[in-house]
């Protein structure tokens, strides 16, 4: 099992870490460091699920790659990448609650600036619902949609790169 999926411990390990450090630093620049950090994952996202399938069809099973060994391996890298994300940002908002306070002052700044264009698109009753999930926002919130904006583009990323470097024994 090691074997079938070291290089996708190893990339997704080493993106989910990435992660976090990218968070970290952005938070330094930036009140609310979430965006970018997205912006940062929809980058390293298909970079570890690549390397990870590579190396997988490379090092660990002698050149050949089947679509579902692909659809494995990078299930387990942007899972993991995920997870630790996860983990680690959630970790850093709850060791640094004024951290938390400035992304939740922000993305309420930014709400209250974007009013007027947002209940003409969706309506009074959306922003009114919009404007108290974010009052009621932990850092929980926070973690979970970094994670999951890792596993939806991961799942695409993965699909693609899976057809791409499929290659079966004849």
């Amino acid at each position: 099992m090691y074997r079938f999926f070291s290089s996708a411990y190893k990339f997704g390990g080493i993106a989910g870490a990435l992660s976090i450090i990218a968070f970290l630093t952005l938070s330094f620049f930036y009140p609310d460091p979430t965006n970018l950090n997205l912006v940062f994952g929809y980058v390293i996202t298909p970079v570890a699920i690549f390397l990870a399938i590579k190396f997988f069809k490379e090092y660990s099973n002698t050149g050949y790659l089947s679509f579902a060994e692909g659809m494995s391996v990078g299930f387990v890298a942007y899972m993991l990448e995920a997870i630790i994300s996860l983990v680690g940002i959630w970790l850093i908002l709850l060791i640094h609650p004024d951290l938390f306070d400035q992304v939740k002052l922000s993305k309420l700044s930014v709400l209250a600036n974007s009013k007027e264009s947002i209940v003409a698109q969706v309506g009074e009753n959306s922003f009114d619902m919009t404007l108290e999930s974010i009052k009621n926002m932990i850092p929980w919130d926070i973690a979970l949609n970094d994670a999951l904006w890792k596993i939806i583009p991961g799942l695409f990323f993965t699909i693609i790169i899976s057809i791409i470097l499929r290659k079966n024994p004849n």
